[in-house]
């Protein structure tokens, strides 16, 4: 392998490991998506019912997908901060992991583009003939 694939393998291989660290700190992740959603009361003389513009909200909803079905749930509080940390963490991962596989596709280009240099260089030996076979004769 030439000095210089080897230098640019040692750096992807550092930038490779400094994704992992980052991949160690990703803290609980999940997936879906939060929704602000604005709604009409059931109190049937409230003017929710009537006018759009007064609905109650904002109510926040987080949804996904499960097994072929989305699923769906109301968060309040709390349960809302955690989501939006969670989500976020699980968008930061997805993010690292394309990067660790950009990085080992140019990995993996170096070392082609190398093995294709060191079989160009190497003397062709000229390959053995098979004998061939003959088909069995049928009675």
């Amino acid at each position: 392998m030439t000095p210089s694939a080897e230098r640019q393998l040692a750096r992807l291989k550092d930038r490779y490991q400094q994704r992992a660290n980052e991949l160690a700190q990703v803290g609980f992740m999940l997936r879906g998506s939060l929704t602000e959603r604005f709604l009409p009361c059931g109190t049937p003389g409230c003017r929710c019912h009537t006018d759009s513009a007064h609905l109650h909200g904002p109510y926040w909803q987080w949804s996904q997908r499960h097994e072929g079905k989305t699923q769906s749930r109301f968060l309040r509080g709390e349960q809302l901060r955690r989501h939006q940390e969670w989500l976020n963490n699980g968008r930061r991962f997805d993010k690292i992991v394309s990067e660790m596989i950009e990085i080992s596709t140019q990995a993996d280009a170096i070392l082609v583009q190398e093995e294709r240099k060191s079989n160009a260089e190497a003397p062709t030996a000229r390959k053995k003939q098979t004998p061939r076979r003959r088909p069995l004769k049928r009675a």
